[in-house]
């Protein structure tokens, strides 16, 4: 499960770019990895929603962090807001690639069974 997981959020990171075929190819991937349909399911729903959680966590501190290098203690501020506005649209998002995974990643594990 590790193996598939990690292999699919550098998948993940790789393609989504791609509208609606990226995230959908590497839960694919994700599914080929670890074998079964549950698994796989799983495996694809875990490396999208990993790769937007990491990035919720990470915007707003860096957001403030060069609010704070640019403009001083109310630029700080202003940075920090806009990360946290940016996170908002990245739990939406992290949605939108998980979903994505999971179908994926339950259609690999479907090819190759346990």
């Amino acid at each position: 499960m590790f193996w598939g997981v990690l292999v699919g959020i550098i998948a993940m990171s790789i393609l989504g770019f791609v509208p609606l075929f990226g995230p959908l190819l590497a839960g694919f991937i994700a599914g080929l990895i670890v074998r079964g349909a549950g698994k796989g399911a799983l495996a694809g729903f875990l490396s999208g929603s990993f790769g937007g959680i990491l990035a919720l966590l990470i915007l707003p501190g860096l957001g403030g962090f060069v609010g704070t290098v640019s403009g001083g203690l109310f630029g700080g501020a202003l940075g920090g807001m806009v990360g946290a506005i940016l996170g908002g649209g990245i739990f939406i998002s992290t949605l939108y690639f998980g979903l994505l995974g999971l179908v994926g990643g339950a259609l690999g594990g479907l090819v190759r069974p346990k």
